[in-house]
Parts: structure tokens; C-alpha cells; sequence
């Protein structure tokens, strides 16, 4: 009886040995994961850490350049308008000049 008791004994411990065993491996893999998400963390704070200050800043610049880029846009609607304007003057005067041309070969036959 004293012998089934130590065998029993003896296999509990054993399997409660290689489940501390399992449970210390399981515990470096779960350390080494740790150390490598800490790890990305870090750099990719280091990274974006500047991002919020850099982006405001990009966005004033953007805005300066719209600012500067102002007078310009006006001067380009202002050509365009002169141009369309030209246009509309050439077509009227072409349209006189042909019906005025086209008045006189009548009067001449």
C-alpha cells in the first residue's frame, strides 16, 4: 500500500515538474514577445513623437504659400478674362467684317 502511494506520489510530481517546466519556457517566450512589442513601441514613438509638430507646421506652411500664391490667381483670372475678352471682340469683328464684305459683293454684281 506504502508502494502505491510513493508511485503515485512520485508520478504527481513528475508531471507537475514538466508542467512548471512548460510553464517556465511559456513564460520566456511570453518575455521575449514583451521585449519585442516594448521594443516597436519605443521606435515608433521616437518616430511619430515629432509627427503633431511637423504636420502643423507643413499645414502653416501651405497656408503662407496660399497667401503668397493670391496675387497671382488674380492676375491669372484677370489674363483669362482679357483673353475671352479678345476672343469675343475677334468673333464680332469677324462676323461684321464677313457681313460687311458679303453687302458689298452684292452691291458690286
Amino acid at each position: 500500500m506504502v508502494t502505491v502511494v510513493v508511485v503515485i506520489n512520485i508520478l504527481i510530481s513528475l508531471i507537475l515538474l514538466y508542467v512548471a517546466w512548460r510553464v517556465r519556457r511559456l513564460k520566456r517566450r511570453l518575455t521575449r514577445i514583451a521585449n519585442i512589442f516594448i521594443a516597436a513601441e519605443r521606435s515608433s514613438h521616437a518616430v511619430l513623437y515629432t509627427a503633431p509638430q511637423a504636420f502643423y507646421t507643413s499645414l502653416g506652411n501651405i497656408n503662407n504659400l496660399r497667401h503668397k500664391d493670391q496675387p497671382a490667381r488674380l492676375q491669372i483670372q484677370r489674363l483669362r478674362q482679357i483673353f475671352s475678352l479678345v476672343a469675343l471682340g475677334q468673333q464680332v469683328w469677324q462676323s461684321n467684317f464677313l457681313s460687311f464684305r458679303a453687302k458689298l459683293v452684292k452691291k458690286r454684281k
